[in-house]
């Protein structure tokens, strides 16, 4: 039993996809609706769901309860960005992703310096640069007259190769990397060791600042990203775009078993969070349940698994005996 629960421990992911195959055989129980054809729809949203919790699981993962609360502003300017500088044309494609990448790079460094530098909390660092982001995201609603989408970025949102998406493709291909950055890497074993304890990391030797610095960075250009591939994929841009991200990205990586306080996360848990979310999203549509009450579920849902795990937490270290200190000038 204890062999099982130590295993269960190392692959926290489990519950996540347990939970996506009850949840997905109660809904295909209940409604008899659900069939590969559905799976389709659910795989497309999780999937730009995994590009964006991708980003903010490896800030949370430097600890500290860092998290990127720039992420949706990022993901709606993005998308004003992509529309207005490629004007429908693959000829500007390069143009507009440079662009994009550019936004990206400038959020995530400008966050870095907020909260590296300056020691400002990342909660009220992100926000804020999210409050400035706004601000652009405004003005270039005023430029985008209308809505012509590049063709190739287009198919690449919404194509699809033998029925399989090719965001569900490119999802699980960005979930490859991040395994294999976190788990197979210098830098994922720095990034975990930060996370743990970064006065032990820097003494150790490892550059605490600019580890984290890559983790805002990583976390600004894939929500950039996935801004650019969003307005490709509905037609167009709106001001509230990246919103809903903001707290699925965050349930997305907690569900998936990455450690809310830093120090351990996992790529894959975060993939089968991000399914599991949209589908308690889509369980709440078929339930009729307004968008106000959705939200207040998946806050909910958030709030408990942080609590489960806020409780492990305090177990753990009550479980840790402790040493017993020598008194000065004794012998041991």
């Amino acid at each position: 039993m204890t062999a099982l629960m130590e295993r269960l421990e190392r692959h926290r992911w489990i519950w996540s996809a347990l939970g996506v195959l009850l949840l997905w055989a109660v809904l295909s129980i209940t409604t008899g609706r659900f069939s590969l054809h559905s799976l389709s729809g659910v795989a497309i949203s999780a999937s730009f769901l995994t590009l964006v919790a991708l980003g903010q699981m490896l800030v949370v993962t430097t600890g500290r309860g860092n998290i990127d609360l720039s992420i949706a502003s990022v993901l709606t300017l993005s998308a004003y960005a992509s529309i207005v500088v490629a004007a429908g044309s693959d000829a500007r494609l390069p143009l507009a992703l440079a662009a994009v990448l550019g936004i990206g790079v400038v959020t995530g460094l400008a966050n870095a310096l907020l909260v590296v530098v300056l020691r400002i909390p990342a909660i009220i660092a992100t926000l804020a640069t999210g409050y400035i982001l706004a601000t652009a995201t405004l003005i270039a609603n005023r430029w985008a007259a209308g809505f012509s989408m590049s063709p190739f970025l287009k198919t690449l949102a919404a194509g699809r190769v033998e029925g399989v998406p090719l965001m569900l493709v490119i999802a699980l291909v960005a979930v490859a990397v991040a395994g294999v950055v976190l788990g197979r890497t210098v830098y994922g074993r720095r990034l975990s060791a930060v996370g743990q304890n970064e006065r032990a990391a820097a003494l150790a030797g490892i550059r605490t600042g600019r580890v984290i610095t890559c983790a805002f960075l990583a976390s600004a250009v894939l929500a950039a990203l996935t801004g650019m591939l969003l307005g490709a994929y509905v037609g167009g841009a709106f001001l509230e775009m990246g919103q809903p991200y903001l707290l699925q990205s965050l349930g997305a990586v907690v569900l998936g078993g990455s450690l809310i306080f830093g120090g351990a996360s996992t790529a894959l848990g975060t993939l089968c969070g991000s399914f599991l979310l949209i589908l308690i999203v889509t369980t709440m549509q078929i339930a009729g349940l307004p968008p106000g009450t959705q939200d207040i579920v998946q806050g909910l849902v958030v709030i408990a698994v942080l609590a489960l795990a806020g409780g492990r937490a305090v177990r753990r270290r009550r479980s840790v005996p402790r040493v017993a200190r020598t008194p000065e000038g004794a012998t041991p």
